[in-house]
């Protein structure tokens, strides 16, 4: 069975097809600009690259390009779209309806909408791809995968906000969290690389990328996350603030004579690595600014290690002590200097890295020194995987 996996942004359309036979990639591809003057599709598939511009005035027509690529009899890998079996949407905010992936159908697709509101920036990115997908494959099942969805085995305490009661009934405000297929992904493949069973495990999962977010696991089941209601909460990250002090917007606000809309743009998109270093929100050129000299790039690069290693500390307390931490994603996958710098000084939690093996990038390793009590690993997240499985499952 072949399954296409789907991850639709506002003006993109990252796409991956994968053989369920062995769980081989048989294709993936990126559409950008959809909408934009010079939409572009990148697809590498055989060992090859082939890309295509051309205008694509909305996600129906990048979805017709996408399937053509794949078709496609020099650069394709299946002979018709009759091969693909189902898609797997990934879907940001399900909100609490949703503790796990559903078949996409009308009442699905009414909830998706729901939630614009708790995820005004992908929600309706994620409708558009779906709806684009059904108007070119009217009958190919297709399922939802929520961000959402892992973290809402959260207790009462650890979800809700000190603030009204009626808030949460009336207006459903409460921590949700993110990138929950990653921290589902990788915190059962933890278990398997320890040959233990999810029972019993206290896991500290850190999902650590342009957009960053840990994880408290127990049993197999998130007990606590650092983003909230939205994925603006948590620690420092690309371009997001992270947690501050609500009356920081009202007193910008005020002060700057802006509104709670635009003061919250510059939370999400001016903010975090960027906003403190002046440099870049990618971490690497953070990084390489910092070596040089750069006092701001210097601080970025500090808080972010803070606000992590306050929030394993946490988590620690939260799960009444950690058997594994693990790095996660683009900066926790590949910057052995960072892992480094994070986990100074957890030994008082018995928990330290082997400098040797902590060079090791980009692949599953146990970078824990010989005498840690507690496992630090790497695990490569891979959310298609996650969410194709699920696909799989659920039209079975």
């Amino acid at each position: 069975m072949k399954i296409l996996i789907v991850n639709a942004g506002s003006s993109s359309l990252k796409y991956q097809l994968i053989d369920m036979n062995d769980e081989s990639t048989l294709a993936k591809g990126l559409v950008e600009r959809i909408g934009i003057e010079g939409s572009h599709l990148v697809q590498k598939a055989k060992g090859e690259v082939f890309e295509l511009t051309v205008p694509m005035k909305d996600h129906v027509e990048a979805c017709k390009h996408m399937l053509n690529a794949l078709t496609d009899r020099e650069h394709g890998v299946v002979s018709d779209m009759s091969e693909i079996s189902a898609v797997g949407h990934r879907v940001l905010h399900g909100g609490a309806k949703f503790t796990q992936s559903v078949i996409i159908d009308d009442k699905v697709m009414d909830a998706i909408a729901e939630n614009i509101p708790l995820g005004p920036l992908h929600n309706p990115a994620n409708l558009m791809g779906i709806k684009a997908c059904q108007e070119v494959m009217p009958n190919t099942p297709m399922v939802a995968v929520f961000d959402t969805a892992f973290h809402q085995t959260m207790p009462p305490e650890a979800y809700l906000y000190g603030i009204p009661y009626e808030y949460y009934e009336r207006l459903k405000v409460r921590k949700y969290g993110f990138h929950g297929t990653s921290h589902r992904y990788v915190s059962a493949r933890t278990a398997e690389f320890l040959n233990r069973k999810p029972e019993g495990l206290r896991i500290i999962t850190c999902h650590l990328g342009n957009g960053s977010s840990l994880c408290a696991v127990k049993d197999g089941k998130c007990m606590d996350t650092s983003m909230g209601i939205t994925p603006l909460d948590g620690v420092l990250m690309g371009t997001r603030c992270g947690s501050i002090d609500p009356s920081v917007v009202q007193y910008i606000c005020d002060n700057d004579g802006i509104s709670v809309d635009e003061m919250l743009t510059i939370c999400n998109k001016k903010s975090g690595l960027l906003g403190i270093s002046g440099v870049s929100s990618d971490m690497r050129d953070v990084m390489a600014a910092s070596k040089e000299g750069n006092k701001r790039a210097i601080i970025a690069r500090k808080m972010l290690v803070y606000g992590i290693r306050k929030y394993i500390g946490s988590f620690a307390a939260v799960l009444n002590g950690v058997d594994a931490i693990v790095f996660t994603a683009g900066i926790g996958e590949n910057n052995s200097e960072l892992r480094a710098e994070i986990m100074q000084g957890f030994e008082y939690l018995g928990a330290s890295i082997d400098p040797e093996k902590n060079q090791i990038c980009g692949k599953e390793v146990d970078i824990s020194a010989p005498d840690s009590k507690v496992k630090v690993l790497v695990i490569p997240t891979n959310e298609e995987i996650a969410i194709a499985r699920d696909t799989l499952a659920l039209v079975k």
